[in-house]
C-alpha cells in the first residue's frame, strides 16, 4: 500500500528518511513531500493556511495517480502541523486517501491554549537562526537528541539552507513561519471529526504523564468517539519527532495496522 509522508512546521521531507526506508523495506511505495515554502519547494507567502496546504497534498495525489494508478488511495501520514494537514485532507479530500496517520499532531488547537493570537505569536515564534554556524546547530541537535541516528540529525539539518561561508538560514523564513503559525492557530480539528469517513490512526508522543499528555489523551478520545474507524498507539517516552527518533518502530506499527485491515 503506498504511503505519502507530510512533515511538520519548519521541517522538511528528509526527516522522514529513516521511516521511509523502513516502510519501503516492508514493501510499501513511499514519497515524502516538501510542503510549500519548506525545504526545496517553491517559496511563497500565500496559501500557507492548513486547508490550502491540504489541497496541495490532494493535488499531489492526483498527479501521482496520473503517472501511476498504483498510487490511488494512499495512506497519508503527517507529523505535528502535518497531522492537522492530514486531518483536513481526510475532511476535504477524503475520497483521495485510504486513511491518515496523525503523528503527534492532528488534534492541535492552539486557539484553546492561546485565545489571543498575539500571545500565541509571542510564545511560539521561532528563534532567529540566520547566520548561525552549521556546526554549532548540529551540536545543539545532537545534544538535545542523544539517541537519534546521524540520519535523523541530517534530516533536521536539512531544514536549513547551507551557505558557502558555513552558516545556515531556515528554508522557512521567520516571516513565513509566523504566517503558517497563524494558520495553525486558526485551525480547529475538533470541529472536523464528524465529517471524516476514512480511518485515522493517532500516534501521539509523550515524555511524562503531565498535563500536556492528559490534554492529548482527552483530545484523541473525543476524536475517536466521533470517527467511524480509528486507533491510537502511544510512543512513550518519546520526542515530538517520534518518526525520526523511532523510524523502524513507527514503520512497523503502520505496516501492522495496514496488515490488520484498519486502512482496508
Amino acid at each position: 500500500m503506498p504511503l505519502l509522508l507530510i512533515h511538520g512546521l519548519a521541517s522538511n521531507s528528509r526527516l522522514w528518511d529513516g521511516a521511509a526506508k523502513a516502510l519501503v523495506a516492508l514493501g510499501h511505495p513511499v514519497i515524502a513531500l516538501d510542503l510549500r515554502s519548506h525545504g526545496l519547494s517553491d517559496k511563497t507567502d500565500n496559501g500557507l493556511d492548513v486547508a490550502s496546504v491540504a489541497t496541495d497534498v490532494a493535488d499531489v495525489i492526483d498527479l501521482l495517480v496520473q503517472e501511476n494508478a498504483a498510487w490511488a488511495l494512499p495512506v497519508v501520514a503527517g507529523q505535528s502541523w502535518g497531522g492537522n494537514i492530514v486531518v483536513q485532507l481526510a475532511t476535504s479530500h477524503g475520497h483521495k486517501t485510504r486513511g491518515v496517520v496523525a503523528v503527534d499532531g492532528g488534534t492541535i488547537t492552539l486557539s484553546h491554549a492561546f485565545p489571543n493570537w498575539e500571545d500565541c505569536e509571542r510564545t511560539l515564534a521561532p528563534p532567529h537562526l540566520v547566520g548561525m554556524e552549521a556546526s554549532r546547530l548540529r551540536g545543539y541537535i545532537r545534544a538535545a537528541h542523544p539517541d537519534w541516528t546521524e540520519e535523523a540529525i541530517n534530516g533536521t539539518m536539512a531544514n536549513m539552507e547551507h551557505r558557502a561561508d558555513g552558516t545556515i538560514a531556515p528554508w522557512l523564513t521567520f516571516e513565513r513561519h509566523i504566517i503558517v503559525l497563524h494558520g495553525l492557530w486558526s485551525h480547529d480539528p475538533s470541529a472536523l471529526w464528524s465529517q471524516i469517513g476514512v480511518p485515522v490512526l493517532f500516534t501521539p508522543a509523550s515524555k511524562s504523564h503531565d498535563h500536556m499528555r492528559e490534554t492529548k489523551a482527552k483530545q484523541i478520545e473525543a476524536a475517536i468517539a466521533q470517527l467511524p474507524r480509528a486507533g491510537v498507539e502511544w510512543f512513550e517516552p518519546a520526542d515530538h519527532d517520534l518518526h525520526a527518533q523511532f523510524p523502524h518502530r513507527f514503520a512497523q506499527l503502520v505496516h501492522q495496522h495496514i496488515q490488520d485491515g484498519l486502512f482496508s
